[in-house]
């Protein structure tokens, strides 16, 4: 795959999350945040409670896992997990079909490994315990306290945003209860690919609710606008937050979805960044928003190669399937034959 060719550069809306709590400003809040996810799909939220020390320490951490021997990092290969969590060695994520050159770390909710019967609904494997590295102690509580603090500023979020678009503010509460499914990334892009691909990681949009990404100063998001990407600056305290997909198609295609990718660094630059995924219970069925908006919605172009499903967990586990078939293929046989 050749170098990817430069993008444009412009600036998301951006949204203060605070200024719901205000009632001289809560209408024109709830205004802006309409219009950047009737018409976006991204935007950069501020005002979100997560402080300056809370974001520099999961990126410290972060940092330090990838700084540990390989070994070490091997020792949590996603191989070993049937629940698909753990670590990616670079180049063994695949997105449309092509390798990623970042490797990862993959922490879920810590839940014990279920018993999933040969009736039962095959996404329930991904539910289960994480993989921690023995030489980073501090990792599990971070990472795992991190994951709490966004869910809350990622289900608050989701809330005014249905309030934004006329909707029942509660309507997703109950598919988010007991058992949302969290999902958050480690990640490294280290540096260009000797290859000369500029993917770090390819072009896509998110199948589920809601991400909240943090990022370090290094730059290299791209987001599709019209025919083209446009690079999106980090800005410090800030979280880039798109929609997914079930979202999108929750509303009519009133709310949207947008591809999005990572253009790799140049060089031997190291980029991190911790994307944090916000989704229901895995057996949570999708219905659709109601409210007057629907007048409006423009519907949903089905892709037919990539079929999306009302019940949540189907959709999860295609994706990890697809991504990471060397997992499937070990522990899921049937799932790889049938991918």
């Amino acid at each position: 795959m050749p170098s990817m060719p430069p993008a444009s550069t412009t600036s998301l809306p951006v949204i203060d999350l605070s200024r719901a709590d205000d009632p001289a400003t809560r209408a024109a809040f709830h205004e802006e945040l309409h219009d950047a996810a009737h018409d976006v799909g991204f935007l950069h939220l501020t005002g979100h409670g997560i402080g300056p020390a809370e974001t520099d320490r999961i990126l410290r951490v972060t940092r330090e896992f990838f700084a540990l021997p390989e070994a070490d990092r091997l020792a949590l290969s996603n191989l070993r997990s049937p629940h698909f969590r753990g670590y990616t060695r670079i180049g063994h994520e695949l997105t449309g079909g092509r390798s990623d050159w970042r490797d990862q770390l993959d922490v879920g909710a810590e839940r014990p490994a279920p018993a999933v019967g040969p009736d039962d609904p095959a996404y329930l494997w991904l539910e289960g315990p994480n993989q921690w590295p023995a030489a980073l102690p501090e990792l599990r509580t971070v990472v795992l306290a991190w994951q709490e603090r966004l869910a809350a500023v990622a289900h608050r979020l989701l809330r005014e945003l249905l309030v934004s678009i006329g909707a029942p503010a509660g309507f997703f509460d109950e598919a988010f209860a007991d058992r949302p499914h969290l999902h958050t990334k480690l990640i490294r892009y280290p540096g260009s690919a000797p290859s000369g691909s500029g993917q770090g990681v390819g072009a896509h949009k998110d199948y589920g609710f809601l991400t909240l990404l943090l990022q370090d100063g290094v730059g290299g998001l791209q987001v599709r606008s019209g025919d083209t990407f446009i690079e999106v600056p980090p800005m410090p305290g800030a979280f880039v937050v798109n929609l997914g997909e079930l979202l999108e198609i929750a509303t009519n295609g009133y709310l949207v979805a947008t591809d999005h990718r990572v253009v790799s660094p140049p060089g031997a630059v190291e980029r991190f960044s911790v994307p944090f995924f916000y989704n229901p219970r895995l057996d949570a069925v999708i219905d659709t928003v109601p409210g007057g908006y629907l007048g409006r919605a423009p519907g949903i172009a089905h892709d037919h190669a990539n079929p999306l499903h009302a019940e949540y967990g189907r959709n999860e586990l295609k994706g990890w399937v697809r991504a990471h078939p060397e997992v499937a293929r070990r522990h899921h046989p049937e799932l790889a034959e049938a991918r």
